[in-house]
């Protein structure tokens, strides 16, 4: 199983996505990792309204990275994210499984809509993975 993971990147969400690629790989997962293997790290860019093709670069990279993924884990923190919640529902039209992974009280449907499960801890989310390798 191909898994990639989603967050927010502008927002600061970077080091979450590389932490939980990390965990996931020492568990044995194999990951997709959009940021690193293609040195996509754009947390640096403060503002992109004058960066239309640097947008679109980005764009196309991660959706590249969507259709070769068998999994989506989309981390939901206190930082909402344009970027995931797109990712999550083209994810979902692809018919690749959504996981939310959302340890925090999450005042919005939208994400909860577009998931398959909802772990609000890594124990849930890993023992989540685990059955459905299986």
């Amino acid at each position: 199983m191909k898994i990639m993971v989603c967050a927010s990147i502008g927002y600061g969400g970077i080091n979450k996505i590389r932490e939980l690629y990390s965990k996931l790989s020492k568990a044995g997962f194999e990951v997709l990792n959009h940021i690193d293997e293609k040195q996509m790290d754009y947390s640096n860019v403060k503002d992109f309204r004058e960066q239309k093709e640097l947008a679109k670069k980005i764009v196309e990279h991660d959706l590249t990275y969507l259709e070769k993924a068998d999994t989506v884990i989309a981390i939901s923190d206190d930082i909402p994210s344009f970027g995931t919640g797109i990712e999550m529902y083209v994810a979902k039209k692809l018919g690749k499984k959504v996981i939310l992974f959302s340890p925090n009280e999450l005042p919005t449907p939208w994400p909860v809509n577009f998931s398959d499960f909802v772990a609000t801890n890594e124990s849930e989310l890993f023992d989540f993975l685990h059955s459905v390798e299986a």
